[in-house]
C-alpha cells in the first residue's frame, strides 16, 4: 500500500507528523483529532544576509599551515588553522521553520472521536478523518501542497450542513512585525532577522458558511458545511514585494473550485510519481495496521516486505515534494524544519548529505528534481571562485564542507575534523557527469560546464607535490580523527584518500565533458591530464582495510559514521567486484569493521553502507542493513532518524534499494546485482539507466523472468547487460522496447 496510515493523533510529537510539500512550500500536518496543527515551511526563509566571510589572513599562513603538516607538527597546524583558515565570521546562516497554523473546530468536537490519518504517497493528499460520537458527524480534511497555485490547501468538510465551526490563527515564533487582515484573508510579515530580507506568509478562506470575519490574528468561519484554507508565502529573496505576490496567489488560487484544484495537483504530482513502480510479494493483511505499528514489529522473524516498498515509495515522494521546478535544493530536512535554528542549521552540508539527497534522482527516474541542485551550484560559482582567490590565492572555484541560501563558500565553523576541507565543491561537480550519462542532456552539459572547469582549475593550483605526488594541503578525512604513534590525535591530513578519489573522478569527468563539448584549451587539457595522473593510488592497510589516510594510523573512533575512503566504491565505480578484487576485499573488510565497531549508528551513515554493500553485489548484508535502518534509524512518521531527523537517510535507502535492482554506468548495466533471498518475487517498472533508457524487471524464486527496456525514438543504442555472470548485447532501435523472457536466453 502507497501511504502511510495511522489511528491515533500524534499529541504534538513532530516525529509522528507527516510531510506535504511543492519543492518550495511544505508543511507538517500533525493530526490532532478535535483539532489540528500545520507546521509551515518556505525554502527561501533564512536568517540573514549574504556576507563575504572569506578570511583575508589565510593567504598568509597557508604554507605555514603545509610545513607544519608536512612535518607531523599536526597541534600547531591545527592551531594555526582556527586563526588563519576559518570564515570571519565563522559560521554561516541557518534555515529556519516560516511559522504555525492552528485549527480549532470552536469546541464541537471535545466530546470524544474516532479518529484516522493518511498520507497517500500516489496522490500526495493527507486526509484526517474524526467521527464525533456525541454527534455522529463526519468530519474531513484533506490536504495538499499544489505546486501549480504554490498554495498549501486544506479542505475542511463535515457531513451535517452548517455544523461546521473553524477557527485558524497563524503564527511565527518571533521576526514578523505586522499582522493584518479582511474577513476572509490574514497575513504575517516581517525581516528574516540579521539583514534586510523579508518575508510575508498568508492565509484565506473560502467559505459557504454564514458568518466569516478576521478577529486578531485568526479566521473564523461559523455555521459552514465547508472550508478551503489557501497558505502560501513568499521572500524577498524570489520577490521585491513579498506581500503583493502572497495576495495574487492566494487570490489566483481561490478563484478554482477544490475540486478543480485537487484534480490538477494529483495530475501535476502524478506526473512525477508515476514513472516509476516498485512491488514485492508480502502478505498484503498487514495494509490493515497502521504504519508505526508495522514499523515496531518489522524484523527477521516478522518480515514485511510491503512496509520496504513504502519506504521506497516515501523516498520518492519526499524527493518530489522538497526539489524540483524553480525550488531550492533540498536541504539537512528536506524543507521541513519547526526550528529557528535548527540543528547544523539545517544547511546543505556537502562532505555527503547533500550529495545523498540526490542519490535517488536519476536512479528513480527523477532527474529533473536534481536541477535545484545544479541552479544552485551555479548561485555558488562566483563565491567559490571568490573564495579560491582571497583564501587561497587560486584560481578557479572552492567550496568546503557547507553551504547556504545565497551559496556561500568559505569554511563553516570551526571544528577541525570537517572543517578545513576543500573538497565540497568538486564532490559536487561529479554530480555533473553522472547526470548527463543519464539524460544525454548537452544543453544541461553546456551550462554546467564551467563548474566542472573552475573546479579543476583550483587544484591544478591547489595541489602541492609531496613525495612525487601531487596531494591536497591541508585537508581531513571527514569528521574523523586518526591516532599518530605518539598517542596524540590529530585530524589535519595531506593526500587524504577520499580527496584523491574525488579528484579522479573530477579530472576524468571533467576531460569527458570536455571532449562531448569541444573544449578548445587543449594545453589546460594536457595539464589536467597530467595532473590527475600524478595523483596518490588507492592503498590497503595493515587490517586489509583501505587505508583512509596517507599514513596507515589507527582511528580514535573505529566504528565513525563517516566512511569517507569508500567513496571510491560508492558513490563512484572506481572499486568493482570483478574489475578491483583486491580492493573490493578491502573494501568489505573496511565496513566490516566499522560495523563491528558501532557503526551505521546514524541513518544517513547506515543507508550509505547499504549503497556500498549494493555495489559489492551482497543482497544479504543489503537487507541485514535495511532491517537496521528500519529498527533503530526510523521514526515512527517514516522520517530517517540522525539523531534528530535529517532526510539523507530516506533518500540514501531509496538509491540503495534501487541500486540493489539496477546499476547502471557508461560501461555496462547489472540486473538485480544484490537481490536478497527476502527479496524472492518482485517486480520493477521505469528504473532509470544511462542514456534515458527506462528498464522493467520480474523476478520469481529469486531469479529473473524478464526484462524489458524502452529507449527513446531517435536513439540507437547497443548496451552491456549482465545478469548472473552472463553478458547480453541488448539492441535499441528506433525507440522499439527490448523485451526479453529470461526462458529464452
Amino acid at each position: 500500500m502507497s501511504a502511510l496510515f495511522y489511528t491515533t493523533p500524534s499529541h504534538g510529537d513532530w516525529n509522528r507528523a507527516l510531510p506535504i510539500g511543492n519543492g518550495k512550500l511544505g508543511a507538517m500536518i500533525f493530526g490532532e483529532g478535535s483539532s489540528e496543527h500545520f507546521q509551515l515551511n518556505e525554502d527561501s526563509v533564512w536568517f540573514g544576509q549574504k556576507r563575504n566571510r572569506n578570511n583575508p589572513d589565510a593567504p598568509a599562513n597557508l604554507e605555514t599551515i603545509r610545513h607544519y603538516i608536512f612535518e607531523g607538527k599536526i597541534e600547531k597546524a591545527e592551531e594555526l588553522c582556527k586563526y588563519a583558515l576559518a570564515g570571519t565570521p565563522q559560521s554561516q546562516h541557518t534555515y529556519q521553520t516560516l511559522g504555525d497554523v492552528y485549527f480549532d473546530y470552536c469546541g464541537k468536537l471535545k466530546e470524544g472521536i474516532n479518529f484516522e490519518r493518511k498520507l497517500d504517497l500516489s496522490e500526495a493528499i493527507h486526509t484526517s478523518r474524526i467521527l464525533s460520537k456525541k454527534t455522529g458527524a463526519l468530519y474531513t480534511c484533506e490536504t495538499f501542497a499544489s505546486a501549480p497555485r504554490n498554495c498549501i490547501i486544506a479542505h475542511f468538510r463535515c457531513s451535517t450542513a452548517g455544523e461546521l465551526d473553524l477557527a485558524a490563527s497563524l503564527q511565527r515564533e518571533c521576526f514578523y512585525e505586522t499582522t493584518t487582515h479582511t474577513t476572509d484573508t490574514l497575513l504575517i510579515a516581517g525581516r528574516l532577522g540579521g539583514g534586510e530580507e523579508r518575508f510575508c506568509c498568508g492565509m484565506k478562506f473560502v467559505t459557504d458558511g454564514s458568518e466569516l470575519q478576521g478577529i486578531g490574528e485568526h479566521l473564523v468561519a461559523r455555521n459552514a458545511s465547508y472550508v478551503t484554507v489557501f497558505l502560501t508565502a513568499a521572500t524577498t529573496f524570489r520577490h521585491a514585494d513579498p506581500e503583493k505576490e502572497v495576495h495574487d496567489v492566494l487570490a489566483g488560487a481561490s478563484r478554482l473550485s477544490f475540486d478543480e484544484l485537487r484534480s490538477e495537483h494529483v495530475r501535476e504530482y502524478t506526473s512525477y510519481y508515476n514513472r516509476m513502480y516498485f512491488s514485492l510479494e508480502y502478505d498484503t493483511s498487514l495494509d490493515l495496521l497502521p504504519t508505526d505499528e508495522r514499523l515496531s514489529r518489522f524484523d527477521e522473524e516478522h518480515p514485511d516486505n510491503g512496509l520496504l516498498t513504502t519506504c521506497m515509495d516515501f523516498g520518492r515522494y519526499l524527493l518530489i515534494s522538497s526539489s524540483r521546478g524553480d525550488s531550492l535544493p533540498a536541504n539537512l530536512q528536506g524543507i521541513w524544519n519547526r526550528d529557528m535554528s535548527a540543528p547544523w542549521g539545517s544547511k546543505y552540508t556537502i562532505n555527503i548529505n547533500t550529495e545523498m539527497n540526490y542519490w535517488p534522482a536519476v536512479l528513480c527516474n527523477l532527474a529533473d528534481c536534481e536541477l535545484p541542485l545544479f541552479e544552485h551550484m551555479l548561485r555558488m560559482l562566483p563565491n567559490g571562485q571568490q573564495t579560491a582567490k582571497e583564501m587561497y590565492g587560486c584560481r578557479g572555484f572552492v567550496a568546503h564542507h557547507n553551504t547556504d541560501l545565497w551559496g556561500d563558500t568559505a569554511p563553516q565553523d570551526i571544528y577541525i575534523p570537517a572543517t578545513f576541507w576543500v573538497m565540497g565543491g568538486a564532490w559536487l561537480c561529479t554530480h555533473i557527469w553522472r547526470h548527463y550519462i543519464y539524460t544525454d542532456d548537452r544543453k544541461f552539459l553546456e551550462r554546467t560546464y564551467p563548474l566542472l572547469k573552475e573546479s579543476v582549475q583550483f587544484f591544478m593550483d591547489f595541489l602541492v607535490e609531496k613525495d612525487e605526488k601531487l596531494v591536497t594541503c591541508p585537508s581531513v578525512s571527514p569528521e574523523n580523527t586518526y591516532i599518530m604513534k605518539d598517542g596524540t590525535k590529530g585530524c589535519l591530513s595531506y593526500g587524504v584518500t577520499m580527496d584523491n578519489e574525488i579528484l579522479h573522478e573530477l579530472f576524468v569527468h571533467f576531460q569527458k565533458a570536455a571532449e562531448v563539448l569541444g573544449e578548445k584549451d587543449t594545453d589546460f587539457l594536457a595539464a589536467a591530464r597530467e595532473c590527475e595522473q600524478k595523483l596518490p593510488e588507492i592503498q590497503i592497510g595493515k587490517h586489509g582495510q583501505i587505508m583512509e589516510w596517507q599514513e596507515d594510523y589507527e582511528e580514535a573512533e573505529p566504528g565513525h559514521r563517516h566512511i569517507s575512503h569508500l567513496w571510491a566504491l560508492h558513490p563512484a565505480y572506481q572499486i568493482t567486484p570483478d574489475g578491483t578484487p583486491e580492493l573490493c576485499k578491502a573494501a568489505r573488510i573496511t565496513l566490516q569493521r566499522r560495523l563491528e565497531n558501532g557503526g551505521g549508528h546514524t541513518g544517513w551513515s547506515r543507508a550509505w553502507i547499504l549503497n556500498m554493500y549494493a555495489r559489492l553485489w551482497d543482497g544479504e548484508h543489503c537487507y541485514e542493513n535495511l532491517l537496521a535502518l528500519l529498527k533503530q534509524s526510523t521514526l515512527p512518521n517514516l522520517f530517517d532518524n540522525h539523531p534528530p531527523f535529517q532526510i539523507d537517510g530516506n533518500f540514501g535507502a531509496a538509491a540503495a534499494m534501487a541500486e540493489m535492482l539496477l546499476q547502471s554506468n557508461e560501461e555496462r548495466t547489472l540486473v538485480l546485482p544484490a537481490l536478497p533471498k527476502a527479496w524472492k518475487k518482485g517486480e520493477v517498472h521505469g528504473l532509470r539507466g544511462v542514456h534515458e533508457t527506462t528498464w522493467d524487471l520480474a523476478w520469481n524464486d529469486g531469479y529473473l523472468t524478464s526484462i524489458t527496456v524502452h529507449a527513446p525514438k531517435e536513439k540507437d543504442l547497443l548496451l552491456d547487460v549482465y545478469y548472473d555472470g552472463i553478458k547480453l548485447e541488448m539492441p535499441l532501435r528506433n525507440g522499439i522496447p527490448y523485451h526479453l523472457s529470461w526462458r529464452e536466453v
